[in-house]
């Protein structure tokens, strides 16, 4: 396993002090174009429920996205300072958000940023949706890992284990409506489609 030489740590923290912000700014942009063109909401999850997930979402982001952490042992590295997983955890995350871009587009109006129940709305198990239930939730998922590994320190484990817990939750939630909402065919839809890994979880 080589590791970068000591003059390359600064070009490295450039590119990803940009690269990275443009990623996912580019997908928040794309997100929020999209954001008015769906069903109305005919059931919400209330504030303090959506607050729950945002705002962990929102901490994992900071915890990427600042130049240095107060706690050193968040700032020590777990992979090398060196070019391959830098790159390797660029391509990830790239891929993580365009799934979730595909996914978005595949769901169309049923889409929703928070927890709700549409009016006229469809039970969506194509596409994307044929391999894991939650592709929005794997794409960023792997955007988060990605992002940790061209960082490379410690804290970006703890932004993925932040980033898991707050979609987690979500999940359950938006799960136990949708069952409300579908009954037998959506119990029927997670025995055949894992929730975020295929055949896996």
């Amino acid at each position: 396993m080589s590791t970068a030489s000591p003059h390359l740590a600064l070009p490295m923290a450039l590119v990803y002090s940009y690269l990275f912000p443009v990623m996912w700014l580019s997908w928040a942009a794309y997100w929020w174009a999209l954001s008015r063109n769906v069903k109305v909401a005919a059931r919400r999850e209330s504030l303090p429920s959506r607050l729950l997930h945002i705002g962990p979402l929102l901490l994992a982001l900071l915890l990427l996205w600042v130049p240095s952490v107060p706690l050193p042992f968040l700032g020590a590295r777990f992979l090398p300072l060196a070019t391959w997983p830098f790159w390797a955890g660029a391509v990830l995350a790239a891929g993580g958000l365009l799934l979730t871009v595909w996914a978005r587009h595949h769901i169309g109006s049923n889409w929703s940023g928070i927890v709700t129940i549409k009016e006229g709305h469809e039970l969506i198990t194509s596409g994307p949706y044929a391999i894991v239930r939650h592709p929005i939730y794997t794409g960023l998922l792997l955007a988060f890992v990605g992002s940790a590994m061209a960082r490379g320190e410690w804290r970006g484990i703890l932004a993925v284990a932040i980033a898991l817990w707050a979609l987690w939750r979500k999940l359950r939630l938006e799960e136990c409506w949708m069952r409300e909402q579908f009954g037998e065919a959506y119990q029927a839809y997670c025995r055949r489609v894992s929730a975020l890994l295929p055949f896996i979880l």
